[in-house]
C-alpha cells in the first residue's frame, strides 16, 4: 500500500522551487499526497492518523522547522536537501529519486533514527513561567546587546557548579553538536551516544571547557546578570529560529523531551560518510596549485 505523505517545501528557496514538481510527482506516483505545506506559513496540519511520512524539501532550516511544526503528529520525517549542506537531511534527490518506491510503499521497512530533542523551560525570579519549548539542536543563552558579558549560575542535577561570565552557553543534543556547538570550539557526538554538551561562548577563563554529559541530566541556569535593552538584549535562541528575551533572575530548566522524533535516514549512506563529506571532518589541508 502507499505511504500518505505531507510534503513541506521552503519556497522562497530557488532549488527547493526547482526541484519540486518533480518530488511531488514522485509521491503522487508511488504514495498519496494528503498535503501539501509552504515551511514559512502557519498552515492547518491534516490529523494524524492521515499521515504516514513528512517530506521536508529543502535545507537544515526546512528541516528543522518541519520537525518543530510536526512533533505533535508522532510521525517519520525524511528530509530531502537542497540547501548548501543539508547535514540533517536523510536523503540527497538523486538518491530519493531512485528509491521512491520502496520508500513510499509501506510494505517496505524504512531505514528510521530516533532523535531525542531537548526540552527547555523558563521561570522568573518569582517562579512564574515565562516560555517552554523543545530544542532539536540546542538552546543558546546569548548576551545580546549592547554585547557586554553576561553573569550565569550552572548547575547539573541540582550539583553547584561554575558562575560562568562571558557571551553565553549552548546546550546541545548530539544532533546538534555540529552545529553552534561545534563552532564555539564544543566536541561532535556521535549520534546514537545519549547525551547532552554544555560548551561556553567567549568564556572569561581560560580553564573553562565544553562537558558532556548524560542525557537524562538536569541543566539549570540561572542569569545572575543580562544585557538590558528594550527591543533585544539578553536572548533564548532556540534551534536559531525562535528567540525569547531573558532578564535578570530568569532560569533555565533544560531536560531531555519525552517524545522522540524519527528521521528517515539513507540505509547507504553512514554518519561518518556525511560528516566527512558533507563537514569535511578531518580533511587534509589542500594547496593552491596551477
Amino acid at each position: 500500500m502507499p505511504r500518505s505523505v505531507v510534503l513541506i517545501t521552503n519556497h522562497l528557496k530557488p532549488k527547493s522551487l526547482a526541484a519540486l514538481d518533480e518530488v511531488r510527482a514522485l509521491i503522487k506516483e508511488h504514495g498519496t499526497l494528503v498535503a501539501e505545506l509552504e515551511s514559512r506559513k502557519d498552515e492547518a496540519l491534516p490529523e494524524s492518523s492521515e499521515v504516514d511520512l513528512i517530506i521536508a524539501l529543502g535545507g537544515d532550516g526546512t528541516i528543522l522547522s518541519a520537525a518543530h511544526r510536526c512533533l505533535k503528529l508522532h510521525v517519520p520525517i525524511l528530509g530531502i536537501n537542497t540547501g548548501k549542506v543539508g547535514f540533517m537531511a536523510g536523503y540527497e534527490l538523486d538518491s530519493f529519486r531512485l528509491h521512491a518506491h520502496e520508500i513510499l510503499n509501506s510494505n517496505s521497512d524504512l531505514n528510521i533514527h530516533p532523535v531525542t530533542p531537548l526540552h527547555g523551560v523558563v521561570r522568573s525570579s518569582q517562579g512564574d513561567l515565562r516560555h517552554s519549548a523543545f530544542a532539536l539542536n540546542e538552546f543558546v543563552v546569548s548576551a545580546g546587546p549592547p554585547f557586554r558579558m553576561i553573569t550565569l549560575d550552572l548547575s547539573v542535577d541540582s550539583q553547584p557548579g561554575p558562575i560562568v561570565s562571558g557571551d553565553g552557553l549552548i546546550v546541545s543534543t548530539p544532533l546538534g553538536s555540529t552545529a553552534y556547538n561545534v563552532s564555539a570550539g564544543g566536541p561532535i557526538v556521535s549520534p546514537g551516544v545519549s547525551t547532552m554538551t554544555i560548551t561556553p561562548i567567549a568564556a572569561h577563563s581560560l580553564s573553562f571547557r565544553p562537558i558532556v554529559i548524560r542525557s537524562d541530566s538536569k541543566v539549570r541556569i540561572k542569569l545572575n546578570s543580562v544585557n538590558a535593552v528594550e527591543s533585544s538584549g539578553t536572548t533564548l535562541i532556540i534551534d536559531g529560529r525562535m528567540n525569547h528575551r531573558l532578564d535578570e533572575g530568569d532560569v533555565l530548566e533544560v531536560t531531555a523531551a519525552k517524545d522522540q522524533i524519527k528521521f528517515v535516514l539513507d540505509p547507504k549512506v553512514s554518519y561518518w560518510q556525511t560528516l566527512i563529506g558533507k563537514m569535511h571532518w578531518a580533511s587534509v589541508p589542500q594547496s593552491d596549485t596551477q
